[in-house]
């Protein structure tokens, strides 16, 4: 029997509010207010929610086993190789093309609070080990969603969880995010090959269009001549957040971004227990399903910042250990704080 595509609405007394949807525990809207009290949603979305099954995109999806990329999809665990799916280039992406995203989780909703669980065979997209994968929404009186990931396995695995929203603090239909200001807290960045993987390398922010500490328009460096804008025709990169060096605050949230829009006034604060973070400009929305006002998304047109442990962490012995084991919990919690100002 085909299981049922059910949304969850979560508001507070202002009205402001959040759309939930099983299919791949994800976010379809987040209403919230500019400057002014005009209320519009501010995350990227689809028509159609059949649309949100197999998307390039991953469109405010949970991307796992393991999100972001594996090179070359291989996977060595104790000594024990694995070879998963290759469906991005010559690497794995996001835990494949048949991944957590595209998959129908069971679904709860008590109040303002949300609970998605998925439970992932021992061998799916060859991922060794029965994993039940949780994930728990939350929405404040302050316009804060927060999101709890948590995961088990019975045999030792590996796990990646992170919400792949795409934001436009003018709303999802008004153009591009170049005009939108983001900061950082994070003076180093992840080099990577031209196919997006990390070269093991940790190198400093400093004098590089990568600089985002003291806060810049996204379009300020997008188009200069340096690497890691060529491979990823913009930003598709990920940075270590200064404040989680030691890898192992599971349970504390700190700042890790901030986005602004000074048309709207609307700003959003990030903070999460991740070590990393993923920023993507969107730089290949084109030819996503149609927008949910009917329009088809242009590149550029959302900025996704996806808090996460570091790509390819189980072929870099400098990168935190992502392996889950029997009798550990998996756990990354992420803070979405909307404001004006």
């Amino acid at each position: 029997m085909e299981k049922e595509i059910k949304t969850f609405e979560l508001k507070n007394s202002s009205q402001a509010g959040v759309v939930l949807c099983n299919i791949g525990a994800g976010i379809t809207s987040i209403v919230v207010p500019d400057r002014e009290g005009n209320m519009a949603d501010v995350v990227l979305g689809y028509k159609n929610l059949k649309d949100y099954f197999g998307d390039g995109a991953c469109m405010g999806k949970t991307p796992g086993r393991y999100a972001n990329r594996i090179a070359k999809g291989f996977l060595k665990i104790d000594g024990k190789e694995y070879h998963l799916p290759i469906n991005n280039g010559e690497n794995h992406l996001h835990g494949g093309n048949n991944g957590f995203a595209n998959r129908i989780w069971e679904s709860e909703q008590e109040g303002n609070i949300v609970t998605f669980r998925y439970f992932s065979k021992d061998g799916e997209e060859n991922y060794p080990g029965n994993l039940e994968a949780t994930v728990v929404y939350s929405w404040s009186e302050d316009n804060e969603l927060t999101m709890e990931f948590s995961a088990l396995s019975d045999a030792p695995t590996v796990c990646n969880l992170t919400n792949h929203s795409y934001f436009n603090l003018k709303g999802e239909n008004q153009g591009n995010i170049l005009d939108h200001k983001l900061k950082l807290y994070a003076t180093k960045y992840l080099p990577t090959d031209n196919g997006l993987i990390p070269t093991g390398e940790i190198m400093s922010v400093k004098d590089t269009p990568m600089d985002f500490t003291q806060g810049k328009l996204l379009g300020e460096d997008i188009n200069k001549d340096f690497d890691a804008l060529n491979f990823g025709k913009g930003y598709d990169n990920c940075w270590i957040l200064d404040n989680n060096t030691t890898f192992d605050k599971s349970n504390i949230v700190f700042p890790a971004a901030e986005l602004s829009c000074d048309k709207t006034g609307r700003k959003l604060d990030v903070y999460t227990s991740s070590c990393g973070i993923q920023v993507y400009t969107g730089n290949w929305l084109k030819g996503s399903p149609e927008g949910k006002q009917g329009r088809n998304y242009q590149d550029y047109d959302g900025v996704a910042l996806e808090c996460q442990s570091l790509p390819d962490s189980p072929n870099k012995s400098n990168f935190p250990n992502v392996i889950l084991r029997p009798n550990e919990e998996y756990r990354n919690i992420i803070k979405f704080k909307f404001s004006t100002f």
